[in-house]
């Protein structure tokens, strides 16, 4: 029988990230680490008061690693060409 304990500290140990604070994250890269984050329209309406946003959409938020918002998109190609573009490393998150 496997101890589930276990196997969550062995996930743990892969994924060292998922344990960085805020600060240390930004530390990796500050504006060449990005991650992408899917939002509803109704939350960046939240975000961002000088656009409109569709409440029932889901955007692609791009925010460097100190959580400045770098670029919103309606779709995961229009990141894509986006990030083409730039001298930017994508973080994955959990």
């Amino acid at each position: 029988m496997m101890d589930k304990r276990n196997t969550e500290d062995m996930i743990d140990a892969a994924n060292p990230l998922k344990h960085l604070t805020r600060a240390q994250f930004a530390a990796l890269g500050g504006d060449a680490v990005a991650y992408i984050k899917p939002v509803s329209g109704l939350v960046l309406s939240t975000m961002i008061h000088d656009a409109e946003f569709d409440g029932a959409t889901q955007y692609q938020l791009v925010m460097s690693a100190d959580g400045t918002p770098l670029m919103v998109a309606d779709t995961t190609e229009a990141v894509t060409e986006w990030l083409g573009d730039q001298n930017i490393g994508l973080a994955t998150l959990h």
